[in-house]
């Protein structure tokens, strides 16, 4: 709980938690050594414990001081409360060692330890962990509170009825009887789900602790603002059911309304001779209410008893309207109120498990350019655009079908494939949306799955169904695609394989390999380009236009590619010292690496560890990606030229390049497709496009080499076309950098002074 959270003077400020805190009468002496009231605190953080001990540490509680007890750990705790004693209140962090350490601790403490009546109350720093149902229900927490919400008048608030549940348990501990009810009664209103299944229960339960046939109604009154609203039924017992259900007014029952609104204002349990109403302090500015009609005068034991009952019923009404809230909101979209991807999943491996299988369809539907729309007109206007598509789809689809919104734009629809139609889902789209005074013209894709034709649980169907739409995007907008097992099969494959790769590469199964590039006329190497090879643990070797675009979808073409350049650039430095100074590294770059934000600090930063001379360094980039996004290749290739590093653009003539680009663009070298260089030989068209290409640099003034050189024909026709360079099989294979020196030793390069 950091310290902004708990302002001093809001012990002042804040009556309304001071008036339920209002005192009875002191009970006989329970619990609380030495007399004080000892409250263990459990949390990982020492401010948490400083913040707490400092907002409670010079407040009596009952004309009794607080003494703390600190553990650090849910393992520091477990050894200590096996040994300390008469601990009245534990404040339990619910995240410690693990996420759920308070959770284990708390069952630790009620089944091992057998703890029944300390009292524990759950806080986090952090609203996402909240306490599981079954903590809630079984293990008889106090109350659940998030650090941010604990001032220091709501902290003394919660301790102090704490405190008050814990003295009063110790108190009735003789009347065993009615204190087993109170335990069992609590347990078993927890295990029931809704307000209305809960506020039942408390009438039944009310009538057994007080051994009473159950006679009375149990109301909710909301006070948002400030300002009440009138009290709405939620339960009734005995005589009372003639009242139903809906708005309690004085016209249905004038001595039922009086007392309930007499104790809601009044804020406390209200005991007289023929009738008892209850008060049950809620969150949200809502409280709940009980009258009841016992037909006996109530002792001070039934009192006592009913008190502890509501302090737990209290807590036990804001626990049910918070396990509502997270079944909904872990089940169901909160815009659209639709079933969500985790609720479909559940959904669909039910209809897996059945017969409707074999004729279920599952489409998901995808918004096209939602995204453009959210942008232009904003995402409240956006949001009732979603609300609106989701309420067609339920009303004109019918409500035999399942619809869910599973995230963002995209939809779902589940159910018989006759009714699961995709041109009767795109004829929905066929009439404009109203929205806020505008029409809306919106179109959909769909990807589609036939159940019965899918193995596997709901989750890898949905995965399938977005297989199917990817798929339906990337041919047709506005259309539609049917999931198919050869689909299935491929991307699993790709899946695997990228698994593969993420392993492969850690493990260092990667290499490269160095092919020479050749001076045509001297016939003597000047350099090598860098290429990435991978063999698998068992000796198979994976083609890289098999991983390459793998490593290039999910992202590790980053990291590979920068290990690539780093390789490069250190063989570089062995080749200059080993004499090979007028070298050249040449070093693919692909477009995935190219657009990434921190790609020149990763190559300034390889120059710069390398220490290779940037002036023979070559980076090559395909002419597709060149023409993809010119203006910004522009740029940032005259970024790239600041460092002293080269250009060439590899694949040249196969992207249909524009020359008044090519002409901005800050470029050195242009690289012959191999297609082209084969057809020098291969071809009726012969040498025409390399002629041309060779021609093009010689104007621009850039130098060019043909790659792919095998036989000595097309190396002869290249040299008299003036390609200066070439590189392929006639001259070198790839290989590695033992294998490479090698070869330049036989080549006897020339070693300038």
């Amino acid at each position: 709980m950091p310290p902004s959270s708990t302002p001093l003077d809001d012990l002042e400020d804040d009556h309304d938690d001071l008036v339920f805190l209002e005192e009875h009468p002191a009970l006989p002496a329970a619990g609380g050594g030495n007399g004080v009231w000892r409250v263990m605190i459990i949390d990982d953080d020492e401010d948490v414990h400083s913040t707490t001990t400092f907002a409670l540490g010079n407040l009596d509680m009952q004309q009794r001081p607080l003494e703390f007890v600190h553990a650090y750990s849910a393992g520091q705790a477990r050894e200590m409360l096996k040994h300390e004693h008469d601990i009245a209140v534990i404040l339990l962090d619910v995240v410690m060692e693990q996420d759920d350490a308070g959770l284990h601790l708390v069952r630790y403490i009620r089944e091992t330890l057998k703890l029944a009546d300390v009292r524990i109350i759950l806080r986090t720093g952090q609203p996402g962990y909240a306490p599981e149902i079954d903590a809630i229900r079984d293990f008889d927490i106090n109350d659940y509170k998030t650090k941010s919400e604990l001032t220091r008048i709501k902290l003394f608030t919660t301790v102090t009825a704490a405190i008050r549940s814990y003295q009063q348990i110790r108190a009735i501990s003789a009347n065993r009887r009615g204190l087993d009810l109170v335990v069992r009664a609590s347990t078993e209103l927890m295990a029931l789900h809704g307000v209305q299944n809960f506020a039942a229960g408390v009438l039944a339960q009310i009538a057994e602790i007080l051994d009473v046939e159950p006679n009375g109604v149990l109301c909710v009154q909301e006070c948002p603002d400030g300002r009440c609203r009138e009290l709405h039924i939620i339960a009734t017992a005995g005589a009372y059911r003639r009242l139903g259900t809906g708005k309690l007014t004085a016209v249905e029952d004038a001595a039922v309304a009086t007392a309930m609104e007499r104790t809601l204002a009044q804020r406390r349990n209200i005991y007289e001779p023929s009738i008892v109403t209850l008060f049950f302090a809620g969150k949200s500015s809502r409280d709940f209410v009980a009258y009841l009609a016992p037909g006996r005068v109530l002792g001070e034991i039934d009192q006592r008893l009913l008190e502890v009952f509501c302090s737990n019923v209290a807590v036990g009404l804001d626990n049910v309207e918070l396990v509502t809230h997270l079944h909904n909101a872990a089940f169901y979209d909160q815009l659209s109120k639709l079933p969500n991807r985790t609720r479909l999943v559940e959904i669909l491996d039910a209809t897996m498990a059945g017969p409707a299988r074999n004729d279920a369809t599952l489409s998901l539907v995808d918004l096209d350019h939602f995204a453009e729309t959210n942008d232009a007109l904003g995402h409240q206007f956006g949001d009732m655009l979603l609300v609106a598509v989701a309420t067609r789809l339920q009303q004109r689809l019918g409500q035999q079908l399942t619809v869910a919104r599973i995230g963002g734009d995209i939809f779902s629809v589940l159910g018989d494939a006759e009714a699961v139609n995709p041109v009767r889902i795109l004829e929905l789209f066929e009439t404009p949306f109203s929205i806020d005074g505008q029409d809306v013209q919106l179109s959909a894709t769909l990807g589609l799955v036939r159940l019965s034709e899918h193995d596997g649980s709901g989750a890898d169907a949905l995965k399938d169904a977005d297989i199917a739409l990817k798929r339906a995007k990337s041919q047709q907008r506005a259309g539609h695609f049917y999931f198919s097992r050869s689909m299935g099969v491929e991307i699993r494959e790709r899946v695997r394989m990228m698994h593969a790769l993420r392993t492969g590469f850690a493990k260092g199964e990667l290499f490269v390999v160095y092919q020479p590039q050749m001076d045509l006329v001297a016939r003597c190497p000047v350099g090598a380009e860098a290429l990435l090879r991978w063999q698998t643990a068992d000796g198979t070797y994976i083609s890289p236009d098999r991983f390459i675009p793998i490593a290039e979808y999910s992202g590790l073409i980053i990291d590979i590619g920068e290990w690539v350049l780093r390789s490069a650039c250190h063989e570089l430095v062995r080749l200059r010292e080993a004499g090979h100074r007028q070298f050249t590294m040449s070093v693919n770059v692909s477009q995935v690496q190219f657009r990434h934000p921190y790609f020149l600090d990763m190559l300034r930063s390889a120059l710069e560890e390398t220490g290779a001379p940037p002036e023979f360094v070559e980076l090559e980039i395909t002419e597709s990606m060149a023409m993809e996004e010119p203006d910004l290749l522009i740029k940032m290739l005259a970024q790239i030229k600041h460092t002293g590093v080269s250009i060439a653009i590899d694949d040249f003539g196969t992207g249909f390049s524009s020359l008044s680009y090519l002409q901005r663009l800050q470029v050195d070298r242009l690289k012959i497709d191999r297609a082209f260089v084969t057809e020098i030989t291969h071809s009726a068209r012969g040498s025409s496009i390399a002629e041309m290409v060779i021609q093009l640099g010689r104007n621009l003034g850039l130098s060019v080499i043909a790659e792919g050189v095998e036989d000595e024909r097309q190396a002869e026709i290249l040299q008299s076309l003036g390609c200066p360079l070439a590189q392929g099989f006639l001259f070198a294979r790839p290989m590695a950098t033992t294998a490479l020196y090698e070869w330049l030793n036989d080549e006897a390069l020339p070693r300038p002074a």
